[in-house]
């Protein structure tokens, strides 16, 4: 049962912090060219996955692949909000 509600616990985390990062991404980096790129989502989940992979080591609860889940949710976060941006955006 614990180990259940600590999927939930990192499942809400991630979602959570997908929509903050689509959200950033929408709102603040929207006049920013570099974002449209199509390397730019692999580029910031790979950094994100290596900025979590220490704090996942420290904490015995979570391991590696709570740092990917994170590298995977910054990266379709940058991705879902520079496509609203391409899609709701006038050029």
């Amino acid at each position: 049962m614990f180990g259940f509600l600590i999927t939930l616990g990192i499942g809400f985390g991630l979602w959570v912090g997908h929509n903050a990062i689509r959200d950033y991404v929408a709102r603040r980096l929207r006049f920013v060219d570099a974002i449209h790129k199509p390397y730019v989502p692999f580029v910031a989940g790979g950094v994100a996955t290596v900025l979590a992979l220490p704090i996942t080591a420290l904490l015995p609860v979570l391991g590696a692949g709570t740092a990917v889940g994170v590298g995977l949710a910054v990266g379709f976060g940058v991705l879902n909000g520079a496509r609203a941006v391409r899609r709701y955006l006038p050029r």
